[in-house]
């Protein structure tokens, strides 16, 4: 399509995503015309996906990458994914947050990306079992030296997983005493069918803890979360409040939320449905 031609590498390779997710596989020759661009584009394209372990090239064209259930990649390989979107995401969700308010935020590269945006927000409670969300306060406090206003952190304790979050009985038990205003929580995948699921028990078993001490559920998760299912499933969107995800969604898959959540915030894009908003 002609309107593609001057589309950024990004956008153009998370078009190329979806549609080999939602087709089971696409070919380079299809990639062209669709896109308008050339078959020497398309195909750096698919390597750089191939590299970045989301799709598998075959003859021809590509095809999704099968993991298995229990695959959980490590926090250095998330972070190099769907960067902007993830920026986006952040600043849309951090608009959630009030001065004083209590909040939680899990594991994962979204939750970090949210914690450099949430550093200005005065008087903040920060609870969370992520040692990369808790260095992002602590690394502002040493550079910057105490200031009036800056957040009290609680780290839990707990076992370290892949995705340097803490979990197990230590976590759960801490987390189980707390109660928050909103929770910011990361998920390895969604679904209607499975709901927030993850590879790791042990986190899943952790993020229960987290969604049953808040008082709102915040989601937040670009669109290739979308459709993901892991080994365990730990809350469904009917617990879920306000999802906050990128422009990349698929229309079929915001009808399919707006049945099930109260609030979707498409960050760069507009709301559906149109709520109220979540305060905090």
């Amino acid at each position: 399509m002609s309107e593609n031609q001057n589309l950024l590498a990004e956008q153009r390779r998370a078009l190329i995503l979806d549609e080999v997710r939602r087709r089971g596989g696409v070919r380079v020759n299809e990639l062209t015309r669709k896109l308008g661009v050339s078959d020497m584009t398309v195909r750096r394209d698919l390597d750089a996906l191939a590299r970045q372990g989301v799709l598998e090239k075959v003859h021809g064209g590509a095809v999704p990458l099968v993991e298995a259930s229990t695959h959980e990649p490590g926090f250095e390989a998330k972070s190099g994914l769907e960067l902007s979107a993830k920026e986006d995401i952040a600043r849309a969700a951090a608009e959630l947050v009030s001065p004083g308010a209590a909040i939680a935020l899990s594991g994962g590269t979204t939750t970090f990306a949210l914690a450099h945006q949430l550093l200005d927000v005065p008087d903040l409670t920060v609870v969370t079992n992520s040692v990369r969300v808790a260095d992002v306060f602590h690394a502002a406090q040493r550079t910057s030296g105490p200031r009036q206003g800056a957040a009290t952190v609680v780290l839990t304790g707990g076992v370290r997983t892949p995705s340097d979050s803490l979990v197990g009985p230590v976590a759960d038990q801490a987390i189980a005493t707390l109660h928050f205003d909103l929770l910011f929580l990361g998920v390895h995948g969604i679904s209607v069918e499975a709901g927030l699921s993850t590879p790791n028990l042990a986190e899943a078993e952790t993020n229960r803890r987290l969604v049953q001490s808040a008082r709102r559920v915040v989601v937040v998760a670009d669109h290739t979360k979308w459709g993901t299912v892991g080994l365990s499933s730990f809350a469904s969107l009917d617990q879920v409040d306000t999802l906050v995800t990128d422009s990349g969604l698929p229309d079929g898959a915001r009808a399919e939320i707006a049945e099930h959540l109260r609030r979707l915030v498409v960050a760069g894009g507009p709301e559906e449905p149109d709520g109220e908003p979540a305060d905090a």
